[in-house]
């Protein structure tokens, strides 16, 4: 994978290596039904983690098992929802298609105890669908699921290199194979856009903090896995012994950021971007004096992660933008309304995005 980041070159390299690379590892869904072995009406679906189970030859209810699956799910089949992991704020529910509100919330199976399977249980979707990077024990997780819900679950791998394999799969699972091709085009499109950029930028990366919380004090640690775009298209200047594996990041002081004293800061929404330009300590930092300091834009997700998923196309393209211009051939406006319309079912007009990205463009 390491070989394909730097060779990348053009589109078609990137559909015929993931092709490649993919082809003997992703789930298959035979469907023909009725498969040997299984019930009239059903197919067998092989997941991400080898594991056979059987489901609907045509699926109509679906739940995610938390919320990285619950945002590859609004992408591609929304109108097949029949719970949701968590309800969205009114904020949220701008950008988001009105199928979703309303349903029930079941909870989510990593990463919180709000997990309701008697709940789960009732609503009866066709299948539980997991989609993320996979834990050692998956294939053990999956069935335990299976067995506590009393509904089929399957995982789907999908990292940020991955995701478009992802969506064609999910594409083949739930018989909506041209829009799963046109999300995949999409991620492909902002991968080969962003890596070309990489390399042009090439040992010139911008030494660039992401600082986030209240006052700004938290940072997101070089290597850790909400940093994976940040350390790919910049130098990441923070680096500590223990990056934290948690969106809030690690705790650090004005002292040491002075100390890093970044090219760019960018930093989290509801953090310090609106008094940072006037607080003492922070004009002494070359980011600050310079202007170049910015806010991550957020609608319905933050661009950068929280969580760190397929939102990151949007947060590439953008840094892409801001950190690079002169490499950065393409209209921002063009590929995040392209996003919109793709992703979230939302027309994204000019005026709208202006409001998005007030804070985060070249003052």
């Amino acid at each position: 994978m390491l070989l394909w980041r730097k060779n990348l070159r053009l589109l078609c390299c990137v559909v015929f290596l993931f092709g490649s690379f993919q082809l003997g590892a992703m789930p298959r869904r035979d469907k023909a039904a009725p498969v040997p072995g299984s019930s009239a009406g059903t197919v067998l679906f092989t997941d991400s983690a080898g594991r056979q189970v059987e489901l609907p030859a045509k699926i109509t209810r679906i739940a995610p098992s938390g919320s990285l699956a619950q945002m590859f799910l609004v992408a591609i089949a929304p109108d097949l929802f029949c719970a949701v992991t968590s309800a969205y704020s009114a904020e949220e529910a701008e950008f988001l298609p009105t199928a979703l509100a309303g349903l029930p919330e079941v909870g989510q199976f990593y990463g919180a105890a709000n997990l309701n399977p008697e709940e789960i249980a009732r609503i009866g979707p066709d299948v539980v669908i997991d989609i993320g990077e996979p834990k050692n024990t998956i294939a053990a997780d999956m069935d335990n699921i299976s067995a506590s819900i009393g509904v089929p679950a399957v995982h789907i791998t999908a990292a940020l290199w991955s995701s478009p394999e992802a969506f064609r799969t999910l594409g083949k699972l739930l018989d909506r194979e041209a829009k799963g091709e046109a999300l995949a085009k999409f991620c492909e499109k902002a991968l080969a856009l962003s890596d070309a950029i990489v390399t042009r930028a090439g040992n010139n990366k911008k030494a660039v903090l992401y600082c986030l919380g209240k006052q700004g004090l938290n940072v997101l640690a070089k290597g850790s896995f909400h940093t994976e775009i940040l350390d790919w298209m910049t130098d990441n200047r923070a680096v500590v012994n223990n990056p934290s594996s948690r969106g809030s990041g690690n705790e650090t002081d004005l002292e040491q950021i002075l100390l890093w004293d970044p090219d760019v800061i960018l930093f989290g929404p509801g953090s310090v971007y609106a008094t940072a330009g006037a607080d003492p300590v922070w004009k002494q930092l070359k980011a600050i004096k310079s202007g170049a300091y910015y806010e991550i834009p957020e609608g319905p997700y933050n661009w950068m992660g929280s969580p760190p998923s397929i939102n990151r196309y949007l947060g590439m393209l953008w840094m892409g933008k801001i950190l690079y211009p002169e490499y950065a051939d393409y209209d921002l406006y063009t590929e995040t309304a392209e996003y919109y319309r793709l992703f979230y079912g939302y027309e994204l007009s000019r005026d709208r995005f202006s409001k998005l990205t007030a804070r985060g463009m070249n003052k």
